[in-house]
């Protein structure tokens, strides 16, 4: 029977990034996208996970945990390794997914993003929006964001995260990191709390419910440069998103806002590379202008397809364009760069014969990004 840190040992040197165990189940590793069972491990009984989830966990939260059924919280192994935890029940008892969280930060050129991301570093105030879907690497991006503004600036770094991923240490810049919810209840309550907190920058793990992204607004206008995350996948559908929070009688009012504020917006999906294992990141980037203003402020958000393929001189980037420049220098497969796709037509004469069926359906891609 392996202890939990043999597991995680495995998980490092096997080069994966997450530990699924589940009960009624063997451990199973995720490695560049794939999820397989560990060779050799016994299904986890319910003494046997309940022992090991145990192990690394605060007690009266585990006794929490056994009750309410979900618990998220940061592991350190050693210095070299910490973990995501997110403690659930599924249909079988007991479960849990850990997600390795490198402890160096990457700067933004060995993530190897578009230099213009750094123009995000050197603002002084409004909101700057960092999206995709679940694991695309935005924490890892904006990590980079934060680690380039304390090696460059010196400012008053505050954020706020379930759980604490990245640990920054202060170089130019001081960096207080706020954990939801040991440090801070909430996220509206750690925002709330930073406008009086002497910050210049504050993160804002996930803008996920009115009041977070209402005080995330309100933080911006008042002078604050903020950074958020969403899980949207591109600029149009992340200014939607945000408008469609509130309630129809305050959303002319939230455009008028979120026009003025917004800074830009930066997308990221992550693809499985054709010519190496691992994957790449690709990005959609906005930075806001009078046109993206006027556009928001009007609602008429489809407009915004426009401005970002005009916007190229000034770095700006629509997502397709990314995806196609990947697969154009064979990082990519056709069949990648088609799911990952917003317009699949531009990709669908690539893909061979038999994959051609795949977009006979719909527009939007089967995998939802």
């Amino acid at each position: 029977m392996a202890t939990i840190d043999a597991l995680f040992q495995y998980l490092i040197d096997q080069g994966g990034s997450d530990l699924h165990l589940s009960e009624g189940q063997p451990p199973k590793l995720r490695v560049h996208g794939a999820v397989s069972a560990i060779p050799e491990q016994p299904v986890l009984t319910h003494e046997y996970i309940k022992d090991m989830l145990g192990e690394i966990c605060d007690p009266t939260a585990f006794e929490k945990y056994l009750e309410s059924g979900d618990l998220d919280f940061a592991y350190e192994m050693n210095e070299t390794a910490r973990f995501r935890c997110n403690y659930l029940k599924q249909q079988h008892g007991l479960g849990a997914v850990f997600r390795l969280i490198p402890t160096k930060i990457l700067t933004l050129e060995q993530l190897n993003v578009p230099e213009v991301i750094k123009n995000f570093g050197h603002m002084r105030s409004g909101l700057v929006l960092v999206t995709g879907p679940t694991g695309s690497g935005k924490s890892t991006t904006l990590a980079a964001l934060i680690d380039y503004i304390n090696t460059n600036y010196n400012r008053h770094i505050v954020t706020i995260e379930e759980p604490i991923e990245f640990v920054h240490t202060s170089k130019q810049s001081i960096i207080t990191q706020r954990e939801v919810p040991i440090q801070t209840p909430s996220f509206a309550d750690g925002l709330r709390a930073s406008l009086r907190e002497d910050a210049d920058i504050v993160l804002v793990g996930e803008m996920r419910d009115l009041e977070t992204i209402s005080l995330a607004l309100t933080a911006a206008e008042t002078g604050l440069l903020v950074f958020g995350t969403l899980h949207t996948n591109n600029a149009r559908k992340t200014v939607d998103r945000i408008v469609d929070v509130f309630p129809a009688d305050q959303q002319s009012q939230v455009r008028t806002m979120l026009a003025a504020s917004l800074k830009g917006v930066v997308a990221q999906l992550l693809m499985k590379r054709s010519d190496k294992p691992g994957r790449c990141a690709v990005n959609e980037i906005m930075f806001s202008n009078t046109a993206v203003s006027a556009i928001i402020r009007e609602g008429k958000t489809q407009k915004l397809y426009d401005v970002i393929i005009g916007g190229k001189a000034e770095g700006m980037q629509f997502m397709d364009e990314a995806i196609w420049e990947k697969l154009q220098q064979g990082m990519v497969s056709p069949e990648e760069a088609y799911m990952k796709a917003i317009d699949k037509t531009r990709f669908k004469r690539f893909l061979p014969a038999e994959a051609a069926h795949l977009g006979d359906a719909s527009g939007e891609n089967p995998m939802g990004h």
